[in-house]
């Protein structure tokens, strides 16, 4: 498949001599749905950051859609990316969701008369459309990061980056954001990078990077990744609960893969455990 993101011997140091990324390599797959997962102080959000050009490598190479990031084509690369950030009310610009989806369609130069309807278009898709002359502060962190989506579905990114997106919502916005983002990716064939330490969403994606202290631990597909107990244990993490059962019921000598796929039964289990 075609590689859309590209990462090579990365290295950045916020100080220097204190490797916050430390010579890491990826890629990622076009039209897939990945997670980078760790906990706070791998590294995870910096890469967010130097994939968008918000900070600049130390070296190492760094390609979007075939295109190396660098300061001449930091304008063609950052417009393949849309971010979603942890903090939603930090992303807001207008007085109301209309005036806030509006903003990145300005900055592109789109045509005013084109501009209403593409601004209901997307507010329509995320669900957002009778809350257009709403005051962005006054709706629900679920809400908000809607509109966040909206603004950056509006200005057509062939990726989304969530930055821990749902990190600070409760369980029913989470669920919402997660539904939304797994059926743009599905449907849009919109390419999704998760940056969380939500060890259940990254169980519902096609790919894993395991982070800790700025260096890629473990990479591959969840049940892979994510069924090294003592691995996870070491930095932390829990094994997905879905994974627990499926552990259970082998042990107990029964044999799910025999009449079931078990990367289906995974994500069902994730997928209802998710909704408590």
């Amino acid at each position: 498949m075609e590689k859309i993101i590209e990462v090579k011997d990365l290295l950045f140091e916020y100080e220097e001599g204190l490797k916050t990324i430390n010579h890491i390599s990826f890629q990622i797959e076009k039209g897939t749905y990945t997670t980078i997962l760790g906990h706070n102080g791998s590294g995870k959000s910096t890469i967010a950051k130097l994939l968008i050009g918000l900070l600049a490598k130390q070296s190492g190479e760094i390609k979007v859609g075939g295109i190396d990031l660098n300061e001449e084509n930091l304008n063609k690369v950052r417009s393949q990316i849309g971010i979603v950030f942890q903090n939603p009310d930090n992303q807001f610009i207008g007085a109301t969701v209309r005036d806030d989806i509006a903003f990145g369609l300005e900055n592109m130069c789109v045509d005013p008369k084109k501009m209403d309807t593409i601004i209901n278009e997307y507010a329509s898709k995320v669900n957002m459309l009778d809350f257009l002359d709403h005051e962005p502060t006054k709706l629900s962190g679920g809400q908000k990061q809607r509109v966040a989506i909206a603004g950056i579905l509006a200005m057509s990114p062939s990726i989304i980056i969530l930055d821990e997106a749902t990190s600070m919502l409760d369980p029913k916005g989470k669920k919402e954001i997660n539904n939304l983002v797994h059926q743009l990716n599905k449907d849009k064939n919109i390419t999704i990078l998760s940056i969380t330490h939500d060890i259940e969403e990254a169980a519902l994606s096609d790919y894993v990077i395991l982070l800790n202290s700025g260096k890629v631990i473990d990479q591959g597909k969840p049940d892979e990744v994510l069924m090294k107990r003592k691995q996870l244990e070491s930095l932390s993490l829990d094994v997905p609960f879905a994974y627990k059962i499926s552990e259970g019921l082998r042990k107990q000598g029964i044999q799910i893969e025999t009449y079931i796929n078990q990367e289906k039964l995974v994500k069902e289990l994730c997928q209802l455990h998710s909704k408590k």
